[in-house]
């Protein structure tokens, strides 16, 4: 009954996944090129159970700006949001220790908690673009 309309949607969300993967890619860049220019940040919020957190800052920097730019070209989109979705997973004990430790990031608790979530709705926009074109989820 709606065949009509399968044009139409298609095509709309065809351009809402595309800017959604520019939205995606430039949030990597950028968080990836934070990690260059103020590492201070990020070096305390790495778990201590962790080893070479200055190391490991800037790897998670390298990859995140990589996988940001690889997002950007067709041949190796889908891999590049594996390897987004892949980080958020490796980063997220970051997040755990850093609700653990609020002190680390000056913030109001309710912020820290939320920062929680927030990860499985990145999970979530990165798995979106592991998926082909013609698939929402």
């Amino acid at each position: 009954m709606f065949e009509f309309l399968r044009g139409t949607m298609g095509a709309s969300m065809t351009g809402a996944k595309r800017l959604s993967k520019y939205l995606l890619a430039t949030f990597m860049i950028a968080a990836g090129t934070a990690h260059f220019l103020v590492p201070g940040f990020y070096v305390p919020i790495v778990p201590p159970e962790l080893p070479f957190p200055v190391g490991l800052v800037y790897l998670s920097g390298v990859l995140e700006v990589a996988f940001g730019v690889l997002l950007l070209v067709p041949r190796f989109s889908r891999l590049a949001a594996w390897g987004v979705f892949a980080l958020l997973i490796a980063v997220f004990p970051a997040n755990i220790y850093v609700y653990q430790h609020q002190e680390l990031i000056p913030a109001p608790p309710l912020v820290h908690l939320l920062r929680l979530p927030l990860q499985a709705v990145f999970l979530l926009w990165a798995y979106w673009h592991t998926r082909p074109d013609s698939r929402i989820l």
